[in-house]
């Protein structure tokens, strides 16, 4: 059974969804997602592992918006840091994937107490390129004037693999077209804001798992080798066929490969 909760911090209410029983795990989900795209990893046997914990981002999924022009990486992070401290008095396994895997680098950074260790999945520790830019300012001007739906059909060609299922597309489709367009907006701002953590991946200090997709169009596995090459403690593991969304096209793969690392 998932049980869902409303935790005020910073000034705002923010929803957590828990199951599992164990050590403490966060699920920090995408843009422009919620904690959805973690449903199979939430009824997978890690919750006889973990106790599970997948949080909607300020704004996204039945956390409400909270007036942001931008949703800074590094707001996102200090909202995570105050519901961590909340829910539990240990360390907890942080699993960030994307835009959840830039916020789960500043929290790595800035709070390392509150962690045992960091899973960065398809993402990237650098800013974006010139051309990654437009496309986000691109996607602004696309939401703000043709709506979600439109938004939808030009993610999903670059979100999954060509043989992801429909029921997968669909699934990405509902949480897109289900997010506010202010907090699109507001979270491609952040994004484009964000800093450099390429240096600060040196300095990590507790032992992460960098996953990747090997079809992943987004963050391509050469992003992926390219941080787990500065991580002192760190595993790379790519999982074949996958697009960006790893653990929605492949959620077993994904699955067991978490569960290996925690006990390691």
């Amino acid at each position: 059974m998932i049980e869902t909760r409303i935790i005020p911090a910073n000034g705002t209410n923010v929803a957590i969804h828990q199951t599992g029983s164990g050590p403490p795990a966060m699920l920090v989900h995408g843009f422009p997602l919620d904690h959805r795209m973690w449903t199979d990893v939430l009824r997978s046997d890690l919750a006889k592992q973990r106790t599970l914990y997948a949080i909607d981002l300020r704004g996204h999924g039945h956390s409400p918006w909270a007036g942001d022009e931008a949703h800074d990486m590094e707001v996102f992070a200090s909202d995570l840091a105050a519901v961590t401290r909340t829910l539990a008095d240990e360390p907890l396994d942080l699993v960030g994937l994307s835009m959840g895997g830039y916020v789960a680098m500043v929290m790595a950074e800035a709070y390392p107490e509150l962690l045992r260790s960091v899973t960065l999945a398809d993402c990237r520790a650098g800013t974006d390129v010139p051309a990654a830019k437009e496309a986000r300012l691109a996607s602004i001007e696309t939401v703000a004037t043709k709506g979600r739906h439109e938004l939808a059909l030009q993610m999903l060609t670059k979100l999954v693999a060509e043989d992801c299922s429909a029921t997968v597309r669909a699934r990405l489709q509902t949480m897109i077209e289900g997010t506010p367009i202010e907090t699109i907006i507001a979270d491609q701002r952040g994004m484009l804001a964000r800093k450099d953590r390429n240096a600060a991946l040196a300095k990590l200090s507790v032992p992460a798992l960098v996953v990747v997709g090997s079809l992943d169009l987004l963050s391509p596995p050469e992003e992926a080798e390219s941080m787990a090459q500065k991580i002192p403690d760190s595993e790379l593991q790519i999982i074949e066929g996958a697009g960006h969304m790893t653990p929605m096209e492949r959620p077993a793969q994904f699955c067991d490969l978490l569960g290996n690392f925690w006990k390691r």
